[in-house]
């Protein structure tokens, strides 16, 4: 007995439900129930959601599609994302997914074969951050490392000279491989895909020809695009090799 006569036991178990009911009414207001169960969806129901909505606005506005203005040196796998205030406005969509940018995901949406075919796809934005904190190593030292050339104007970084103790890299969303990083003449930096394509022409899906860009094989299968790639051509071994000009 304590000295008011209020049993350890019971005392205990009081302070037990006291501290369980804070962390819930806490854990309430952090993750409000609708955020929760939102981003528990698998992101192929919220791009198939995305995807009927944008086929509804291009109907209704003659061949129109709901996509944001993009620099037009802007590859052709981020040129065109998705607008979702157009959509939202226009009532084809209540809210961005749960999963976009927009609203505090970490994919960015966007549309691929937008003339013949608008389909809607994403990419992970984790790698254009990885992307921006290295431009600004490259910038406070002046200027790019370039390591060795693999193709015309194509080089990897030393990335010893930029502080680095390990080389970053982004994890393949079509294999889980780590993919490295390249670099041009003019100090843009790209995702290397060699190796996810070359498990792709492997498995003998598709056909090209020399000259042709090929990373289209990435995306046929997949609900990601090769974000902040540059082309790629294959061999006369049917490798995949960058594709230049």
């Amino acid at each position: 007995m304590t000295k008011k006569g209020c049993p350890i036991g019971l005392k205990n178990i009081v302070l037990s439900i006291i501290l369980i009911t804070s962390i819930s009414l806490l854990s309430g207001c952090l993750y409000p129930q609708d955020k929760l169960s939102k981003n528990q969806v698998p992101f192929d129901d919220q791009i198939q959601t995305v995807q009927t909505a944008v086929e509804k606005f291009k109907k209704d506005n003659d061949g129109i599609l709901p996509i944001k203005t993009e620099e037009k040196s802007a590859s052709i796998y981020e040129k065109y994302p998705v607008d979702f205030n157009k959509l939202i406005q226009s009532r084809y969509m209540s809210e961005s997914p749960g999963n976009s940018y927009e609203n505090g995901g970490i994919f960015q949406y966007v549309i691929i074969d937008a003339e013949k075919n608008p389909t809607v796809k994403i990419f992970d934005l984790r790698i254009a951050e990885k992307i921006r904190e290295i431009k600004i190593r490259i910038t406070a030292q002046g200027y790019p490392p370039f390591g060795k050339q693999v193709a015309y104007n194509v080089y990897t970084i030393n990335f010893k000279k930029l502080g680095y103790k390990d080389e970053p890299y982004v994890v393949s969303p079509y294999t889980n491989n780590n993919l490295p990083f390249v670099i041009n003449g003019s100090g843009d930096i790209f995702v290397d895909y060699r190796m996810d394509l070359y498990q792709a022409l492997k498995k003998g899906h598709a056909t090209y020809k020399q000259g042709d860009d090929i990373r289209s094989i990435l995306t046929k299968d997949s609900s990601f695009v090769p974000a902040y790639s540059l082309p790629y051509t294959i061999n006369k071994k049917n490798e995949p090799v960058f594709l230049t000009k």
